[in-house]
């Protein structure tokens, strides 16, 4: 059976050629949309008390099937932000996650937080969209590259303004890393060729990570206990997204991933638009 990330790797670089015939990044230029600043993302994440929270947004992942409900994008973003999570992650995989790049550029526009693209980027055409559709980051799968093509889309992602969040897995993804510089390095839970999630391997490899740079945890987080773990092994960070999306009160929830006190419902809102 071919695995998951090579299916997922070949219907991007299929989209991404068909945005080129279709020209989707003139079209988005066009839009005039603002421009990514580099390391907002970044500095967002380094700018409270660790591990900082990056809440995710998907519509249905391969493993859990589609999410109940029809998701209003903006409206969970911003109860996100309200909540504390210090950036947003927008899934614009269509196929698996039902996502799109009509989400991406609602929640841009919608909140002040870092925006994140995450999806399974193949080239700099892609960099390019995701800068233009609002993106203040991108996530960069390690075992989809080898290091020189793997630093050369870091270093692009640079060029358009964009921070790259290299993900690894296992020792091999960390050794590719070793090789270009990386300074977002996430640790996956779940292994993108079998989609199983193992914490504890996950928490093991991110211990190991070097000192220096943004260590993210991602999947794998579903309560308060899980994320004082993640800070033990070292994490700046996590990113959670099904915890997230199976709430039927996602703002209150991350108060509790964060230690936080519960709020009444009158909070004040960060956010680019009015409610």
């Amino acid at each position: 059976m071919t695995a998951f990330l090579d299916e997922a790797l070949a219907e991007a670089r299929q989209r991404t050629q068909r945005w080129r015939e279709e020209r989707l990044l003139e079209s988005l230029r066009a839009q005039a949309r603002r421009r990514p600043t580099l390391g907002q993302f970044a500095a967002a994440l380094r700018g409270g008390r660790p591990p900082a929270l990056i809440a995710e947004i998907k519509r249905a992942s391969p493993s859990q099937g589609v999410f109940g409900g029809d998701v209003d994008a903006v409206s969970r973003a911003r109860d996100y932000a309200r909540a504390g999570a210090a950036a947003v992650s927008v899934l614009t995989e269509s196929h698996w996650f039902h996502g799109s790049l009509d989400d991406l550029q609602a929640v841009a526009s919608a909140v002040t937080v870092p925006v994140l693209r995450k999806d399974f980027i193949v080239d700099e055409y892609d960099l390019e969209v995701s800068a233009a559709a609002g993106a203040d980051a991108v996530l960069l799968i390690a075992a989809a590259f080898d290091s020189a093509r793997l630093a050369e889309l870091i270093a692009f992602s640079a060029v358009c303004g964009l921070d790259a969040l290299v993900e690894i897995h296992d020792a091999r993804d960390l050794t590719t890393t070793r090789k270009v510089d990386a300074t977002i390095l996430g640790v996956n839970a779940r292994d993108l060729r079998t989609l199983r999630v193992d914490l504890p391997a996950a928490l093991e490899l991110l211990a190991t990570l070097p000192g220096g740079i943004l260590r993210i945890l991602e999947s794998g987080v579903r309560s308060r206990d899980d994320v004082e773990v993640a800070r033990s092994a070292g994490a700046d960070a996590i990113l959670v997204g099904e915890a997230l999306m199976r709430t039927a009160n996602p703002g209150e929830t991350i108060r509790q991933l964060l230690g936080m006190d519960p709020v009444s419902d009158v909070e004040t809102a960060d956010v680019r638009s009015s409610l």
